[in-house]
């Protein structure tokens, strides 16, 4: 897959709520209520992750999940990264 210019990033950017880009990768921070949502959260995207074989960068810390995505083999941004996205936010709502 091939790695996105910054300005093609820019504009897919338009489509997602709320990811910002930062550097090489597009963020975005979730809150839940608990650990157990969150957590619960994280196995969801995690499945969904597993079937586009493409993973997060992510960190939880009690109630909130901090995921980044960028594509390692493109060195970059990729449409698999907004594929994961998108799939992230349904999940979330």
């Amino acid at each position: 897959m091939e790695k996105m210019s910054k300005n093609e990033v820019q504009e897919k950017l338009k489509s997602l709520n709320n990811w910002k880009l930062h550097d090489d990768v597009i963020k975005k921070e979730f809150t839940f209520d608990d650990f157990k949502s969150a957590f619960a959260f994280m196995t969801r995207v995690a499945f969904e992750a597993e079937a586009l074989t493409h993973h997060p960068n992510w960190e939880n810390v009690y109630n909130t999940v901090k995921i980044s995505l960028n594509t390692h083999d493109a060195e970059g941004i990729t449409e698999k990264d907004f594929d994961l996205a998108k799939k992230i936010d349904a999940i979330y709502k």
